[in-house]
């Protein structure tokens, strides 16, 4: 027994506040170096143009937007928001017609200690088309049930037209820009409504939005009941 209470003394007890001290180092050290332990993670990221023509429109509609999957420090990865991380394609100024361009991992850009290793999808096909504007009619629409006895004798909007702009080709299918739905349940002569005015295309936006007024004229009409 004298034996081992002398090896505890020695090789134990023997400066145990420096030997705790080192031994909290250690695991604080193998703790920092297992979290930087380098991992792997994916992000959807919308894509960005560089270099768009002023005078083009993107005649092709699907989701401009990019799976990137990364590799790096846990505790950055972890840390990342897609904020942190662009995807940016050059567009080189091209002409109307189509074309392909290819994404590369130098277009994405990430933190320092962050590496691309993988673009999902890395080519785009896309169609472009001169950007030209035009005015078109806006139609009201109006719903609701009026009261009984009374119709829809007349509706206008003001403006009676707007601007819209977008891709030629789309722009020129473009017959009529739509209102909001204006409820006219029991309107009695005259209401006036504000609303918006829309395009069913999502390449053809309006050019200057603002508030169209729906006016709903009704009159009575004996022994008939009416909707808009």
């Amino acid at each position: 027994m004298g034996a081992i209470a002398g090896f505890v003394r020695k090789y134990v007890l023997h400066n145990l506040p420096f030997k705790l001290v080192s031994l909290a180092i250690a695991i604080l050290l193998w703790w920092a170096v297992g979290r930087d332990q380098p991992i792997e993670m994916s992000l959807t990221v919308p894509l960005e143009f560089q270099h768009a023509p002023a005078n083009l429109d993107i005649n092709s509609n699907y989701p401009f937007q990019v799976r990137v999957t990364l590799r790096g420090p846990g505790r950055v990865l972890q840390g990342l928001t897609p904020s942190q991380v662009n995807a940016v394609l050059d567009l080189h100024d091209p002409g109307p017609g189509e074309r392909t361009f290819e994404l590369t991992t130098g277009d994405i850009r990430v933190p320092r200690s962050v590496r691309v290793v993988q673009i999902v999808p890395s080519h785009f096909h896309i169609s472009f088309d001169r950007s030209v504007t035009r005015s078109v009619p806006v139609q009201p629409r109006v719903i609701g049930t009026l009261l009984s006895g009374y119709e829809v004798t007349r509706v206008t909007a003001d403006p009676a037209t707007i601007t819209i702009a977008g891709p030629q080709k789309r722009v020129d299918a473009i017959q009529s820009a739509l209102t909001d739905p204006v409820d006219a349940t029991g309107v009695v002569g005259q209401a006036t409504f504000a609303t918006q005015a829309y395009v069913s295309d999502p390449l053809v936006r309006v050019q200057t939005p603002e508030p169209i007024h729906v006016t709903v004229d009704t009159a009575k009409i004996s022994g008939r009941a009416g909707q808009p």
